[in-house]
């Protein structure tokens, strides 16, 4: 998390993937490679989720198997509530920033 007085901003991808999670629902990374329109790539999409889970903004979660299903289990994620309100709060001060001057 950010230090007490500095505002916890989103880069690019980040805010992309917390607009993926807020309005799909909870997804895997595959999932929001290929929701992203190109925005996100396979060879970085994990490494980004890893850094947003420590950073407290995602959680993850693996899919239940059934004892007759192989390979590696996806992990589904889905937003934090700290994770929530950094991405909104984000969100409306671009769409201030949009409005320019006054």
């Amino acid at each position: 998390m950010a230090g007490k007085n500095e505002f916890p901003a989103l880069s690019e991808k980040e805010f992309l993937i917390m607009e993926l999670l807020q309005t799909k629902g909870s997804l895997f990374g595959l999932e929001m490679v290929e929701l992203s329109g190109g925005g996100l790539k396979k060879g970085t999409i994990y490494v980004t989720l890893q850094r947003m889970e420590q950073k407290d903004l995602v959680s993850s979660q693996e899919e239940e198997r059934g004892a007759d299903e192989t390979g590696a289990p996806r992990r589904f994620y889905s937003p934090t509530d700290y994770g929530t309100r950094i991405f909104k709060a984000q969100q409306l001060a671009l769409r201030y920033l949009a409005m320019g001057s006054f």
